[in-house]
This record gives C-alpha cells, sequence and structure tokens, in this order.
C-alpha cells in the first residue's frame, strides 16, 4: 500500500476510537455499553477457543508426560544405584564378620592343641596338578612354610601342604583319595589309618579288627614324628557307618569330616608342633548322646520273707 497522507491520518484515527472504546469499556465496567459486544465475540469465539485447547492439550500432556518420566526414571536410577552400593556394604560387612568368626575358631583350635599357627587365605582350588583335591593359600616360604606341614582351621584337619613357592602354596586336601594319615579314636585310642574318597565320607582302617567302635564315635590326628606331615589331637571326624568286616584283622569305618572342604577359607598352618599331645582335648565337647552309658544299677536284693507262718 503506498504510504500517504490520507492513509497516516486513517490509522491515526483508529488508533484513537480504539482507545476511547477501551477507556469507555473500563469505566462503564458491567454497565458497560460495549458488553453486548463483547458477549457476542466470546459466544462467536468461545468454540474456537476450546476446541484449539482441546487440539493443544494432548501435546502438552505428552510433552509433560515425558518430562515427568525422565524425572521418574533419574530417581529410578538414583534408587537403584544406592541399593546396589548398600548391598556391597552389607555383603562386606557380612564377609568381615564371617571371616573374624572364622579366625576366632581357628585360634580357639589352635590354642586347645597348643599349635602355633599361620593364618591364610584360600586364593584358588583344584590346581593344575591332575585331578587332586588341593587348594591354593596366599602364603609360602617368605612366611616360613615348608613342604610336609599340617594345615587345619576352627573345625578340624584340613590336609598337608604339598609344594612351596615364596608367597603361595598346595594344600593338599583330606578328602583326596591319595591323602591318608595315622587317626586315633576319642577315648579308646585305638588308632589307625585315614584316606580320603573324594565327596564322599573319610574311610578309616582301624588295625585292631575287634575294636569297640559305633556311630558318632570320634577320631583326631595320631600324629608323626616331629610333627611331619601331621601333628597329634587334631579333629578329623565322627564315626557314621561301621562295615561288617567278619574274621578280617581290621575294622573299617566311615567318617564323616568335621571340615566342609568345598566352603574353605581362612586356614592355619601348624608352624610349630605341640609340646605334648593334647589328646582328645581339641574336640569339641561332647554330646550327650556321645557321652559313654552309665553302668545299670545293680538291683536291689529281695526281701527276706517272715519266718513261721499259720
Amino acid at each position: 500500500m503506498r504510504d500517504t497522507r490520507e492513509s497516516r491520518l486513517l490509522l491515526i484515527l483508529l488508533v484513537a476510537v480504539a482507545f476511547a472504546l477501551i477507556t469507555v469499556d473500563i469505566k462503564g465496567g458491567e454497565s458497560s455499553p460495549l458488553g453486548g459486544a463483547r458477549r457476542a465475540a466470546a459466544d462467536v469465539l468461545g468454540p474456537v477457543e476450546r476446541g484449539a485447547a482441546s487440539a493443544v492439550d494432548p501435546v502438552a500432556d505428552t510433552v509433560r508426560a515425558f518430562r515427568e518420566a525422565a524425572t521418574h526414571r533419574g530417581r529410578t536410577d538414583q534408587l537403584n544405584a544406592d541399593n546396589t552400593e548398600l548391598r556391597q556394604k552389607l555383603a562386606s560387612s557380612d564377609a568381615a564378620a564371617g571371616r573374624t568368626k572364622q579366625l576366632d575358631e581357628l585360634l580357639r583350635t589352635a590354642g586347645a592343641g597348643g599349635y602355633t599357627v599361620k593364618a591364610a587365605q584360600v586364593i584358588a582350588i583344584g590346581a593344575a596338578q591332575g585331578f587332586s583335591w588341593t587348594i591354593t593359600i596366599d602364603a609360602g616360604s617368605d612366611d616360613g612354610l615348608t613342604r610336609d606341614m599340617t594345615v587345619i582351621n576352627g573345625q578340624g584337619l584340613v590336609g598337608r601342604i604339598t609344594t612351596v613357592a615364596p608367597t603361595t602354596a598346595t594344600v593338599l586336601l583330606a578328602s583326596d583319595p591319595g591323602f591318608s594319615a595315622g587317626a586315633r579314636l576319642e577315648g579308646s585310642g585305638e588308632i589307625g589309618f585315614a584316606a580320603g574318597q573324594g565327596t564322599g565320607p573319610m574311610k578309616v582302617s582301624l588295625l585292631n579288627g575287634k575294636a569297640q567302635v559305633k556311630a558318632g564315635d570320634r577320631l583326631v590326628t595320631f600324629g608323626s614324628q616331629s610333627g611331619r606331615p601331621f601333628v597329634p589331637g587334631v579333629p578329623i571326624g565322627k564315626v557314621v557307618e561301621v562295615e561288617a568286616t567278619p574274621g578280617q584283622l581290621t575294622k573299617t569305618v566311615l567318617v564323616e569330616s568335621y571340615v566342609q572342604f568345598t566352603r574353605l577359607d581362612l586356614v592355619g598352618v601348624v608352624v610349630v608342633p605341640p609340646r605334648t599331645d593334647p589328646r582328645d582335648a581339641v574336640l569339641p565337647p561332647a554330646t550327650a548322646a556321645q557321652q559313654p552309658a552309665a553302668p545299670a544299677a545293680p538291683a536291689a536284693p529281695p526281701a527276706a520273707s517272715p519266718a513261721g507262718g499259720n
């Protein structure tokens, strides 16, 4: 449009009229002469505004939902991270508590037997030595360990050292089929040889074929000269079965080991044997079922019949 003097005057006039109408409308309030026109405009434009709002609201809701979902997802991720951290702390705390308990049990066993031990942790199982039942511990020649030392834990006999490196050592477990150690029955002192049988109970051959033995009887190590490879008095296990061997010079019993070989963690290597044989002192207190039965009291003699009669 060409900018002429008439068009500028018309624009100024329209602006002046608009300001005048606004002023009249504001001063008139509800009784404003423009109220009718305003209501008519609202009746015409209201449905259009509502339609536009209904069209825009789903989009706004979707954007809001995405924003809230992102916020919730962030909170969920943070909660998961916090839970993971808490679980790790609890696991670490449980592991530390379990190891402390194992150390307490080991020291109690060593103290009862008079053994001087070097504590070590199991760092590997089944070393590359055929199919032997072995473990590797994190102590070696630098810690004073040598071949054929007895290895124990808080429950009893674990095995013996077979090879030694500066910082590690390999232990042949008492469950290995090639393992053998002298054994002695609690109380009676009957001796024999205990051999490993893998996942099964140990087999003990008692030298006395007439030895009195029953399920529940307990055995300890007999000991070797100078305490190598076995110190005396270490708990081995309890009898679970007595095999029938009539006419045999020896008696065979099956023994359940005190040690759980698949759950080894903290062990002790006996570096100094006891000064005296502890005999059965290292065994835990016997239960009522393991106590020898008390001899039956003799029956009271019958009362004498009174003399005389009818």
